[in-house]
């Protein structure tokens, strides 16, 4: 079996998250910028075995793409045509922001380092690959 990768896609700095190679956790990895980023991939993938990358899905409450979609759509096309062997499948992202801040409360974290925007970054890449996870049948 091979790793997925998750990306928190963001319009400065992307979190990213991936599988062991049994996809039994998903760990954090270090934030990259966003201009940054295909470089990563490409360089990632290059070494470790992953076969998908879960790209996180803003979405509005009702269900509805969200204003950050935009910005997120340009960057798949660029994906799928840089890597087109990747599969990359879209999720929903909902509330992971939110989830990655009450995370780091709960763990403790003071308030100076809960502000260091790429801890919240890589926290909600690896919610989403969690959550993406735990959909999967077993």
């Amino acid at each position: 079996m091979a790793r997925v990768l998750a990306i928190d896609y963001g319009r400065k700095r992307c979190g990213i998250a991936a599988t062991d190679p049994l996809r039994i956790a998903a760990n954090g990895l270090p934030t990259v910028r966003t201009c940054d980023l295909m470089q990563f991939l490409i360089d990632y993938c290059a070494r470790e075995n992953v076969d998908l990358i879960v790209v996180g899905l803003p979405r509005t409450m009702q269900g509805a793409d969200s204003e950050s979609s935009r910005y997120i759509e340009p960057f798949i096309r660029r994906l799928r045509k840089e890597m087109p062997d990747m599969p990359v499948e879209r999720f929903d992202e909902r509330f992971t922001s939110v989830i990655a801040h009450r995370a780091m409360i709960d763990a403790g974290l003071k308030k100076s380092r809960r502000q260091q925007k790429d801890l919240a970054d890589q926290t909600a890449a690896v919610i989403i690959l969690t959550d993406w996870l735990n959909s999967r049948p077993l």
